[in-house]
């Protein structure tokens, strides 16, 4: 269904389409007027060249707006093929008849002289005239069409390329671990093989199924709620093992957020880094909580933990930097991230809240 601005649009194409082809018959009407007085040897005179003046104007309305009639009554749009051509020319030489007559007609009236119906001479001239006229302007649109075609086509390769370079950098930045958590992880399973082996055991189960998430690109780069959570708790109970008692690890989501999509390994990335870097020399009593809810039509993800403040000029490590990058490729500018150091260390994640 046309929508008022399509009526404006095409009012306005009409308009213009009707200026330019007065401006044609115009130009038509002087060049031919100016070849006879160059063949005559003397201008013609001021009614013939006045009648001439009305032929080109008329003629050029008159096929101009059959063949806009036509294309606004074909339910497809026009290939340039033998079908459009017998279409186009047919249009083009059934308006230039009608000009003819009604020029002719509009002549009569005005200068008072005799009317009769059917010029042959006037038409097999106009034909001719009308044939060459539109085999130019056929050549001109569908050359622009083409250069058109070309254009799209240029700009569907760079989008499609954009498109896989992102699709390339978000699978680099998902399957990326920490080789520091790998190396500290394995230490800590060795350790607990003479002591503990079902535990070690566990823990080399929990890194196999973290690795596995991390590099399955099977599964997208979006992901539930839910989904991220088991990443998270999964890497939690990695680390748990590593630090003991030392710190108290604590997840919490809101009700009715589970099913909600979001990017897959984005909390991770940021629980690593506030073990790495603010609870590293916590001995005691250290405490890392992650915390998704609900604000408006975003989701909240915040990471907040009791250990070193954030410093002034903060310089972002693979844990920030990896979750900036991936924001900015899913999100372009439709996110933000805050730093806070009071009343509570915390890093806040707002993005769209999608279903």
């Amino acid at each position: 269904m046309k929508t008022a601005t399509d009526f404006t649009k095409s009012r306005y194409y009409w308009l213009g389409l009707n200026l330019a082809s007065i401006l044609l018959g115009i130009l038509i009407s002087f060049i031919i007027s100016t070849c006879v007085a160059l063949v005559r040897g003397s201008w013609p005179s001021s009614r013939s060249m006045l009648i001439s003046l009305m032929f080109g104007i008329i003629i050029s309305l008159c096929i101009a707006n059959s063949i806009h009639i036509i294309g606004l009554f074909s339910k497809r749009k026009a290939t340039y093929g033998w079908g459009f051509l017998l279409v186009y020319y047919g249009v083009s030489l059934a308006g230039m008849v009608v000009g003819v007559e009604l020029t002719y007609l509009l002549a009569a009236w005005l200068f008072d002289i005799p009317f009769r119906f059917f010029h042959l001479a006037d038409l097999q001239f106009n034909a001719i005239i009308c044939l060459i006229i539109c085999t130019i302007i056929y050549i001109y649109f569908s050359m622009k069409e083409r250069q058109k075609a070309v254009l799209q086509q240029k700009e569907m390769d760079i989008m499609r390329m954009g498109k896989l370079k992102t699709e390339a950098e978000l699978a680099a930045l998902q399957s990326k671990i920490n080789p520091h958590f790998l190396y500290n992880a394995l230490n800590s399973i060795a350790s607990l093989i003479p002591s503990n082996p079902a535990k070690a055991e566990e823990m080399t189960v929990k890194l196999s199924n973290l690795f596995r998430q991390s590099i399955n690109q099977e599964q997208g780069h979006w992901g539930t709620v839910a989904s991220e959570l088991d990443i998270v708790n999964t890497y939690i109970d990695i680390e748990r093992v590593r630090f003991g008692e030392r710190i108290r690890f604590s997840v919490a989501v809101e009700e009715g957020l589970e099913a909600v999509r979001m990017p897959r390994f984005l909390i991770q990335p940021l629980v690593e880094n506030a073990l790495k870097h603010g609870l590293k020399d916590v001995t005691e009593n250290g405490l890392l909580d992650v915390q998704l809810k609900r604000q408006g039509g975003r989701l909240l993800i915040v990471v907040s933990d009791n250990g070193q403040p954030f410093p002034d000029e903060l310089k972002a490590g693979y844990g920030l930097q990896s979750t900036y990058d991936k924001l900015q490729l899913l999100y372009g500018e439709d996110y933000q991230v805050s730093l806070l150091n009071s009343p509570h260390k915390q890093l806040t994640i707002s993005i769209p809240l999608e279903a």
